[in-house]
């Protein structure tokens, strides 16, 4: 996903310094003006004849340039480790994945259940069975495996930044028994302690806050090209902001939320109360 929108965003460019229409690109390479639209957004996959037949439409002849260009195109083509869960994944959400595995800072607010990336593989489970009612119990472990799989990620050497704001309801909300929450919130204090995760919860006793809106999570990438995109789920499809109009109103949003939240120490505290509560 990333590999394609950095791709797309090059071919844009090579094309608007020729002042070369997205009719003209399409034209070029037997397609229409809407293909282009989505290459240049990374929205789907690239021929290699359309890559080496748009290179030469915009004048590149570098052949270090056009063999760089090219080697990316064949890597945007590469299905990621998540492809072989796409049967039992909404269509919208594998692009999520992608994103949130090529992202080196994550920053989110949770108010119905524990973020993905810190749920314990007793309380996934347990979300994922209210969620897929009906599925078959193979269904059910994959999806809880791709979710622990996702996990390995924030554990890893390149690990992303991850900032993360719980709501209290999140929390105090039960998935599972009395063993299952114990377990989830003991995880929860001890992942709070790893260096690249910054967890803070928004207690019941503020009152509202900025997060008035839901649950979203915006994605920063380490490439220039990229820009930030906020994910918001939804229970047929989910939204990706990527104007920066819209990623500035919640880069705010989040910015109050962590302001206006207990601090790290202080949330690890309500969490070890909640624990001893449970």
């Amino acid at each position: 996903m990333v590999r394609r929108i950095l791709l797309g965003s090059h071919l844009r460019r090579l094309r608007e310094s020729r002042g070369i229409t997205r009719e003209q690109a399409g034209y070029s390479i037997r397609a229409s003006e809407s293909k282009i639209s989505r290459m240049e957004l990374g929205r789907v996959s690239f021929k290699t004849r359309d890559v080496e037949d748009l290179l030469t439409l915009y004048g590149v002849t570098d052949e270090v340039e056009r063999t760089s260009l090219l080697s990316l195109a064949k890597e945007a083509n590469v299905a990621g480790w998540w492809h072989s869960y796409s049967d039992i994944l909404p269509n919208w959400f594998p692009t999520y994945v992608g994103l949130e595995g090529a992202a080196h800072l994550i920053k989110s607010y949770e108010v119905q259940f524990v973020h993905g990336l810190l749920q314990t593989e007793a309380y996934a489970r347990t979300v994922v069975a209210r969620g897929m009612r009906g599925a078959s119990a193979s269904d059910i472990d994959r999806r809880v495996g791709l979710r622990l799989e996702r996990q390995k990620y924030l554990l890893s050497d390149n690990a992303p930044e991850f900032q993360v704001v719980l709501d209290e309801a999140a929390l105090r909300r039960a998935y599972g028994d009395r063993e299952v929450m114990r377990g989830q919130l003991q995880h929860l204090i001890d992942i709070s302690e790893r260096p690249n995760v910054r967890l803070q919860v928004m207690p019941f006793s503020f009152g509202g806050h900025s997060g008035e809106s839901g649950a979203f999570t915006i994605l920063s990438f380490s490439e220039s090209d990229l820009s930030d995109v906020v994910y918001m789920e939804q229970l047929t499809s989910a939204l990706y902001l990527d104007k920066r109009e819209d990623v500035t109103q919640y880069e705010s949003a989040m910015k109050e939320l962590q302001q206006d939240s207990l601090g790290p120490d202080e949330s690890r505290d309500l969490l070890r109360g909640l624990l001893q509560l449970s």
